[in-house]
């Protein structure tokens, strides 16, 4: 058996296809792990979603900001971006189906000795208060409350998190920082309108993995989201966006019984959006 982890997909198949076909992954035997993002930017995320829906159980996601946004444009509480690829999505005859699907995907998992999440993890949460949050996020999409949640759930405040949070601003703050953080403070202060890589980190911020202190550091984490962040030589670390959809690679890492250590694995892509 062969487990892999994948960065951001954005819609893309045809690369997501030659990974499969690269590595002759067998819903059977291997496992699969995508980082968030499935969807949109790319070409086919139509076919993304039943590509990965058809794999059944072999195959985990996180959800990422724009996996949420299909959702928040299905329930109408969101109009399209100019850049969006989703409507083929939104007047497919299974579009019920596959989003149900989706809505019953993960804002983070920790299986493999591994935490995975789209974007980030604040430094004051533990572990478990991490998947706790998670799974108070998992049940409001599954259930009665979702489209009220998904009406209300853009925003950037709170943007730091405080345990005696309650409500929306409790859900947001934890949504923001699985689906969007890239930089905080070391009091865990979330910064959202900065996309480059580390040199250009603001003023007091600093990458959210290299805060001093993160309750989290014990533990390796997976994550998309960042594709300009550039290489991070750390064991602990797997950053794993490596910008797909703008003509950068899919990029993937396995581990099977036969590797001590993850094995990179990339598959160049065509540009399919300008990067912003």
């Amino acid at each position: 058996m062969a487990i892999y982890w994948i960065g951001d997909i954005q819609g893309c198949d045809t690369p997501l296809g030659q990974f499969m076909d690269q590595v002759s992954f067998s819903a059977s035997r291997d496992r699969l792990y995508v980082l968030g993002d499935l969807v949109n930017r790319g070409p086919a995320s139509l076919q993304v979603l039943r590509r990965l829906q058809k794999l059944g159980s072999s195959v985990q996601c996180v959800l990422g900001n724009h996996d949420l946004h299909l959702l928040a444009l299905n329930a109408g509480a969101r109009k399209p971006g100019k850049s969006d690829t989703l409507n083929e999505i939104l007047t497919a005859v299974d579009k019920e189906a596959l989003l149900h699907w989706l809505s019953h995907q993960s804002m983070a998992l920790y299986e493999e000795d591994v935490l995975m999440v789209h974007a980030g993890v604040l430094p004051q949460w533990t572990l478990q208060e991490t998947l706790g949050l998670a799974q108070e996020l998992q049940d409001i999409l599954r259930g009665p409350d979702a489209q009220d949640f998904l009406m209300q759930m853009y925003g950037n405040e709170p943007s730091q998190w405080h345990a005696e949070l309650t409500g929306m601003a409790r859900w947001r703050c934890a949504l923001n920082a699985f689906t969007r953080l890239r930089f905080c403070t070391p009091s865990g202060q979330m910064e959202f309108e900065t996309k480059e890589g580390k040199a250009k980190a603001p003023e007091g911020y600093l990458p959210w993995f290299e805060v001093p202190h993160r309750k989290t550091a014990d533990i390796t984490i997976a994550f998309g989201h960042w594709s300009t962040l550039g290489a991070v030589d750390r064991t602990d670390i797997w950053a794993l966006d490596t910008g797909c959809v703008w003509g950068g690679c899919l990029t993937a890492l396995q581990r099977d019984q036969a590797i001590n250590t993850p094995a990179r694995i990339e598959i160049k892509c065509p540009s399919y959006q300008k990067p912003f």
